[in-house]
């Protein structure tokens, strides 16, 4: 029986444009371009609605990889699943964490056992501006996220331990264009926009991986907290229409040298979760920073949120009433620090705004160790 081996690089950027280390590593035959399925990359953008920093490292990127891939730059991401989250406050550093897969041989005969990561990747039809935020996100990102599931080879929903998904926002323009239809957006804040769009993308991975009974509709985005996923993390941006959904987890059916596990943070400086996070993969807190650990860890992937409740842990927090700050900028920060104080790294991948993705003011955080 053959198998799939899926191997992750993570790579320090100068900028969102630069591309020179993922060139330079493909140059070197440490990366086959051809076997590229997805990049996850933090961009020092402010994260918001005119965050172009996202939208300027995937085309970066895409014209890199063209002439590696043998298609156009404009067609380069019909292949490869790209997310940019924007926003490294505090310590977070700017890298792109690319993910590789290749078909091998038996993996039993190289003495592999036990579930491997896998990787599989999936898009939804494109969305109409009314969509946003409502029913058929919903529906349309659960559907996307079952093939990914497939696509890796993970039958088992708890063998899911993250699903990046990178979803679109509204504009003047987009809404405009629904009420010439005589229909009407969720919201008319490009903004609030981006919080309908990750909260219903979340319900839909939580609905395709059976974390919630019963029906999910349009009144229970951004309004019932108490439903989320454990494993969602989604990120909205301008540059996009449809949604692009990654699924991470582990699988018999990968010979991979790495393994993923995840735990949920209940507030932004849940250190008990991070720490119960690298425990899944074999670490412990700081060890990822040390070349001679046991395992190495490869990233860590995460969501950070400021309370809405006003409060952590019962003290007031201001990141929701400071109009010089965005409320998500706040909360990468903290969120940030606290992982890479206890990881050893401050290149880690935090994406703020985490609306049904783990409790309210929490979020998940997983991790990729090389085994």
């Amino acid at each position: 029986m053959r198998s799939t081996s899926v191997d992750v690089v993570r790579i320090a950027t100068k900028g969102p444009g630069d591309v020179s280390g993922l060139l330079s590593l493909i140059e070197s035959g440490k990366i086959d371009p051809g076997a590229i399925l997805a990049i996850l990359g933090k961009t020092e953008g402010n994260g918001g609605v005119n965050d172009f920093t996202r939208e300027y490292a995937v085309s970066a990127l895409c014209a890199a990889l063209a002439p590696h891939v043998d298609l156009p730059p404009h067609r380069v991401e019909e292949r490869i699943a790209f997310v940019m989250s924007g926003g490294t406050e505090g310590v977070l550093s700017p890298h792109i964490t690319v993910f590789t897969r290749a078909e091998r041989v038996d993996r039993s005969s190289e003495g592999i056992s036990g579930k491997r990561l896998s990787i599989g990747i999936a898009h939804t039809r494109d969305f109409l501006p009314e969509e946003l935020g409502r029913s058929a996100q919903i529906e349309e990102t659960a559907k996307a996220v079952a093939t990914a599931m497939a696509d890796a080879a993970i039958a088992d929903p708890h063998d899911v331990h993250f699903v990046q998904i990178k979803c679109p926002l509204l504009t003047s323009e987009r809404v405009e264009s629904a009420v010439a239809r005589g229909n009407k957006t969720v919201t008319s804040s490009a903004y609030g926009s981006m919080g309908y769009s990750r909260g219903a993308s979340a319900l839909g991975v939580a609905m395709a991986l059976g974390e919630i009974d019963g029906e999910i509709g349009d009144g229970q985005v951004l309004r019932n907290f108490e439903l989320f996923s454990s494993v969602a993390s989604t990120s909205s941006g301008i540059e996009l229409m449809h949604n692009v959904v990654i699924v991470l987890g582990n699988s018999s059916s990968s010979a991979s040298p790495f393994e993923i596990g995840h735990a949920v943070m209940r507030d932004a400086i849940d250190s008990a979760a991070v720490i119960e996070a690298l425990k899944c993969v074999g670490l412990g807190a700081g060890e990822g920073s040390k070349p001679m650990a046991n395992r190495q860890l490869v990233n860590i992937f995460a969501k950070a949120e400021a309370s809405p409740s006003g409060r952590v842990r019962g003290f007031r927090h201001t990141m929701l009433e400071d109009t010089d700050v965005s409320a998500t900028r706040h909360a990468r920060a903290a969120v940030g620090g606290l992982i890479a104080g206890l990881s050893g790294t401050g290149a880690v991948y935090v994406s703020g705004g985490a609306e049904h993705q783990g409790p309210a003011g929490g979020g998940p955080v997983a991790v990729i160790a090389r085994l």
